[in-house]
């Protein structure tokens, strides 16, 4: 029986080790395509090297930043425009600065003035009253009256026995009369002045006569002309407790001083 040669392989050894030296070559070859990757793309080497976080630092720096820029910004003082400005909060002077010192006229000067009936008929009772008004006088007392001939008589007292009496009397019960009383500083000078002349056509413009009479007859209104005589005049027209006493809202800006 003839031995077997020492050269002669086993199939199945064969086999095995072809299959061996297959996969052996397999492996080479990845070995080398990884390694020529790597050696292509060092960038991406390198980047993978990274631990992944560090790719999202940059983007949380910058949503921080645009946080901080956006709320900086909102509460930041706009600077003034010159080295001379002032910032706004030292020009916030408390009002209590400009206001005036509150004061009362303890001495307050009080004047008749009746809008005769042509002036009542005329519509002029308005205007009369913006003219007082406009001045600065506070008006104290206001009635609409038509008074009878005594008591007309009792108020021309003075110039009773003068040719034109009778004509006066009968004139101022023609209508209502508008009688009030004013208050202010030389409320008896100045209401005459306001008035203007008891001749229509003596008044100056601007003068409530000078402005809408022109007949001494119908010369539109009435005021007292002397302190004495307003006090009698005031008692004779109204009843105690018509003339009411306040404080007007607009006595610090037109009085200086009381």
């Amino acid at each position: 029986m003839a031995k077997p040669h020492h050269n002669q392989q086993n199939p199945a050894s064969g086999t095995h080790a072809s299959r061996s030296a297959s996969a052996s070559s397999t492996t080479a070859t990845c070995r080398n395509n990884t390694d020529g990757g790597q050696q292509r793309n060092p960038l991406r080497r390198a980047l993978e090297a990274l631990p992944p976080p560090i790719f999202a630092l940059p983007f949380f720096a910058f949503a921080l930043a645009a946080i901080a820029i956006y709320f900086l910004s909102s509460r930041q003082v706009p600077a003034p425009n010159s080295v001379h400005s002032t910032p706004l909060d030292l020009l916030s002077i408390p009002a209590s600065t400009y206001s005036k010192p509150k004061s009362t006229m303890s001495s307050a000067e009080q004047t008749f003035i009746a809008i005769k009936p042509d002036g009542v008929q005329r519509g002029l009772v308005g205007p009369i009253i913006s003219r007082f008004e406009n001045r600065g006088y506070k008006l104290a007392a206001i009635r609409l009256v038509t008074p009878s001939k005594d008591h007309l008589e009792a108020h021309y007292a003075d110039l009773k026995g003068k040719p034109f009496f009778d004509g006066l009397i009968k004139y101022m019960l023609s209508g209502p009369i508008c009688a009030m009383v004013w208050e202010g500083r030389d409320a008896v000078k100045t209401g005459r002045a306001i008035l203007g002349a008891t001749n229509p056509l003596a008044s100056a413009p601007g003068t409530i006569r000078g402005d809408f009479a022109i007949d001494v007859g119908r010369n539109v209104c009435h005021g007292s002309d002397s302190v004495e005589n307003a006090k009698k005049e005031i008692a004779l027209w109204f009843k105690e407790g018509d003339v009411v006493s306040y404080k007007q809202s607009q006595f610090d800006w037109i009085y200086e001083k009381a």
